[in-house]
């Protein structure tokens, strides 16, 4: 979303050391494998069961996953997340696996236990999904089968951590399991075609549940929505290798798959409006707009969002008006962007997916009808790095790079901005479709590198300036001299009167 904000100080008075802590959160997957059977009946008399949790101690903090039965190899759901603070600012990416011995009876291995973390992305969005299947395996002797799914997001490593069990469907080869709900970050960590496996079970009561088979996909294909596409073999390679004429164990389809974003009101958003200071969008709104608003000879600037749903009957819009009105989005300087922006806080539903391309598109209407040097328009995209139309967007860079404007995108939060930068096209000259653009005319910076923990934000406002300002004037001059635009004469030069003149007050 583009941002703005309320009467707030000046930059003399922005005090960046209230922002929060530079951290990371880390999720953390339990798992267990071996372990010691100490209830040697369970397996073959279901009256004794055998239950199995783990508890998780951090600092003050304390965690417990949740009981599973009659298992020696659990797959703990329940993730523990933890933050992890940096002792300086730095982009990190961790993949550990620690493997412990659990002790018990002296000089009796009794199994491992297995602790996985991952850095997690800042994806705000969370996915309503419903899954049905249709003529499944039958497993039971005496009825069909009682079905559940079982998801899993693959990691870099190759391996794959549970991330969600739905509830068992008694008795049918046709089950509809219930809507669930699901942050997209658990699902595939932010990354819209990480492999998502899912595995299908037919549950039993003493904890050997059958396996019917299972399938592949991605949040990219899942929010293709309810099509034939998202129809899904279930399939099962033992089987599949022991029978000719095998076609597949059933089939699973999605009938619900809705994209929800994260609330404003939570601490967790980026855009939480917080009385007692600025969200991250207003805080580099405020920088970056005051910079750069000198440069306006009218500081009138038309402010649009990015990624809501509007009232009043909930359509989805990447180019909408800040203040509410499409036929006139200009607000007057910074302050009046950042009180439209907080107002829109209050009237629209942040809503996924993250396109760029409609606005970058939109200013370049503007650009295209005025190309004889006269206007020269910037773009400023204030955004978490997140995007959904990569293509799209490139596409739109490479035709808007030849029309007499610049785009600055400052990235803010703590997500990784691979995307961003490659936009920026400093390394390599941003491409669509085999054609190159025919100038760099993207800007990116990271906010978070100007928060300056020493507290000179005088000092770290001033770089923030000079980058953001960096390649500006060189692509302005870039555009004018390919197209033979030359300067206006200079005006004369000033002089005084010589006669005093009146005021009038």
């Amino acid at each position: 979303m583009n941002s703005s904000f309320l009467n707030m100080a000046s930059i003399g008075d922005f005090d960046p050391l209230n922002a929060s802590i530079p951290a990371t959160k880390v999720e953390i997957t339990v798992s267990c494998r071996n372990l010691l059977d100490r209830d040697t009946f369970s397996k073959s008399d279901p009256s004794k069961n055998h239950h199995l949790c783990v508890n998780v101690t951090h600092g003050e903090r304390f965690g417990r996953t949740e009981v599973i039965d009659n298992t020696l190899n659990p797959d703990f759901v329940r993730k523990f997340i933890l933050d992890y603070f940096f002792e300086e600012r730095q982009n990190l990416r961790f993949d550990f696996r620690l493997e412990k011995a659990l002790g018990g009876i002296p000089g009796k291995k009794c199994g491992t236990i297995i602790v996985k973390a991952e850095e997690l992305n800042n994806c705000r969005e969370s996915v309503m999904m419903q899954f049905c299947g249709n003529k499944l395996d039958k497993k039971d002797f005496f009825g069909k089968s009682d079905p559940f799914l079982v998801f899993h997001r693959s990691n870099e490593d190759g391996t794959f951590t549970i991330c969600h069990k739905t509830e068992v469907v008694k008795n049918t080869l046709n089950p509809v399991w219930q809507a669930f709900k699901i942050p997209v970050r658990a699902l595939c960590n932010g990354d819209y075609d990480r492999t998502i496996k899912v595995e299908v079970y037919d549950w039993d009561r003493d904890g050997s549940h059958d396996f019917i088979g299972e399938f592949s996909t991605s949040y990219r294909e899942l929010s293709r929505g309810q099509s034939q596409f998202n129809v899904y073999e279930v399939i099962n390679l033992k089987k599949k290798g022991k029978k000719k004429k095998y076609l597949n164990s059933g089939t699973v389809s999605h009938q619900i798959f809705n994209i929800e974003s994260c609330n404003p009101a939570q601490p967790t958003s980026l855009h939480y409006m917080n009385p007692y200071q600025l969200n991250a969008y207003a805080m580099a709104l405020k920088a970056v707009g005051e910079i750069i608003q000198d440069y306006d000879s009218d500081k009138m600037f038309p402010a649009l969002g990015f990624g809501a749903k509007l009232p009043p009957d909930g359509r989805v819009s990447h180019e909408f008006a800040l203040n509410g009105n499409p036929q006139n989005p200009y607000c007057a300087g910074i302050e009046g962007v950042m009180e439209a922006y907080y107002q829109s806080l209050k009237s629209v539903q942040l809503y996924g997916p993250t396109n760029f391309s409609p606005v970058i598109n939109h200013v370049a209407r503007y650009a295209a009808s005025v190309k004889d040097g006269s206007q020269y328009f910037v773009l400023l995209i204030i955004t978490d790095g997140v995007i959904s139309d990569m293509a799209q967007t490139k596409e739109s860079i490479v035709n808007a790079a030849c029309l007499p404007m610049s785009i600055i995108i400052v990235g803010v939060g703590p997500a990784e901005f691979d995307a961003m930068i490659e936009l920026d096209g400093d390394e390599v000259r941003i491409s669509s479709r085999g054609r190159y653009a025919e100038r760099d005319i993207v800007q990116f910076v990271p906010f978070r590198d100007y928060i300056d923990r020493t507290g000179n934000h005088i000092l770290s406002m001033a770089r923030l300036a000079k980058d953001v300002l960096a390649e500006i004037p060189d692509q302005f001059l870039s555009y004018m001299k390919t197209r033979g635009i030359k300067p206006s004469p200079a005006p004369p030069p000033y002089t005084p009167p010589s006669q005093p003149l009146q005021t009038m007050i």
